[in-house]
């Protein structure tokens, strides 16, 4: 049985649904559809993804901690609670000056 599967109908806790890992970026999809996904990440400090830019807007949440981001060269600090629209086409990158907790949604149409 898929994860999917497994989490429809149910309450997650979103920030105790993905652990920390020493040194590393750790992923869970949640969800992953031709229209968009849903991923959990949670970044060690020091850690992250490095520029790349997405075809479709990127929506991030954050679950725990604060994270750094820099899109289109501009830097972003968002805290527990808040949410970041990186745009489409726009290159953008994530750091974990402190580690955090995120939630990504990509809506892909």
């Amino acid at each position: 049985m898929t994860q999917e599967a497994n989490i429809k109908g149910e309450p997650i806790d979103l920030k105790d649904a993905v652990e920390y890992a020493a040194g590393s970026v750790v992923s869970k999809t949640l969800i992953d559809k031709k229209a968009g996904t849903l991923t959990l990440f949670s970044f060690d400090r020091g850690q992250g993804l490095s520029e790349h830019t997405a075809p479709y807007d990127a929506v991030v949440e954050i679950l725990d901690g604060e994270a750094h981001l820099v899109i289109g060269g501009k830097d972003v600090c968002a805290a527990v609670g808040q949410l970041v629209i990186m745009p489409a086409n726009v290159p953008h990158q994530v750091r974990a000056d402190k580690r955090f907790k995120m939630l990504l949604i990509m809506i892909r149409s």
